[in-house]
């Protein structure tokens, strides 16, 4: 495999793991009644820790392959000075350091009483995607514009993640609002999901525009660009999730007090059908993202 293939596959993995732990243990933390949000770390704790494994792992991972990236090969990787080089006296190796930081917060989440795991793992995942902001194409600007470049990247990813990562535990609460137990918290939650949703969809849009605009200036319309054309795709694919979002929340939450068990698969489908988009999205950003923006 060559590097740059590397690189490409540690930040998709380490991007799609930071989301899905920021939003599905935010929304857990903060949006879900305590009682119901215990029952969705249990059904899901092994699974986070597996999520939180493959973070740490990526970020490891990522340093040689980065290595090799901008030097002449899987040898440098190899190279003790030229690591070192990267490490301390680039962009990319403090970004990479930051990274590291945030990895080690969420693996010693772990080591909080469990009442308080979730809220370490949101805090450390979120951390982790605010710090991607220090090696985007942000870097390349000076002065106040270049602070609010990367002020706007965080707000994009940190909404992102939100709305992908919730949609996790979303579908299991769904399929818990059968239960007569839960089902008054389950509603709750939805509520508050679909109020926050709102809120996380509106910031992607807006952040998404301005980034756009302060890295290209105009519209990505230049399909000989491989950067625009990716950039273009996933403008199209964000677009297809936020329709799925309205067909959910506008034409499937209604029918639950008319037909509950359609209504609800239809939820669940819909929902499902969104992460699957949203990973895609993820996939486009970690390839074009190591591309020249013109």
């Amino acid at each position: 495999m060559d590097p740059t293939t590397a690189l490409e596959l540690c930040r998709f993995f380490h991007d799609a793991s930071l989301m899905l732990l920021w939003g599905a243990c935010a929304y857990l933390s903060l949006l879900v009644p305590k009682t119901l949000a215990d029952i969705g770390w249990r059904m899901f704790a092994k699974a986070f820790s597996v999520i939180a494994a493959i973070a740490v792992v990526t970020v490891l991972a990522a340093l040689p392959a980065t290595t090799a990236n901008i030097g002449n090969g899987w040898s440098d990787a190899l190279d003790a000075s030229m690591v070192r080089d990267v490490l301390f006296a680039t962009t990319i190796g403090f970004a990479w350091q930051a990274q590291a930081f945030a990895a080690v917060m969420m693996a010693g989440a772990f080591l909080l009483p469990e009442s308080l795991r979730r809220q370490g793992l949101a805090l450390g995942a979120g951390l982790g995607l605010a710090f991607l902001s220090l090696n985007g194409h942000a870097s390349m600007l000076e002065g106040w514009l270049r602070q609010a470049h990367r002020a706007n990247d965080v707000l994009h990813v940190l909404a992102g993640g939100a709305w992908l990562g919730a949609l996790v535990p979303l579908i299991a609460i769904l399929r818990l609002l059968g239960r007569p137990e839960c089902r008054a918290e389950a509603l709750v939650a939805l509520r508050r999901f679909s109020n926050a949703g709102h809120v996380a969809v509106a910031l992607v849009i807006l952040s998404g525009i301005v980034n756009t605009l302060l890295i290209l200036k105009r519209l990505p319309t230049d399909w000989s660009s491989p950067y625009q054309m990716l950039l273009a795709t996933k403008i199209g694919l964000v677009a297809g999730m936020v329709f799925l979002a309205i067909i959910n929340r506008y034409v499937f939450v209604p029918r639950i007090g008319r037909n509950p068990d359609r209504a609800l698969q239809e939820l669940r489908l819909g929902s499902i059908a969104e992460i699957v988009i949203g990973l895609a999205v993820i996939g486009l950003v970690a390839i074009f993202g190591l591309l020249e923006p013109v």
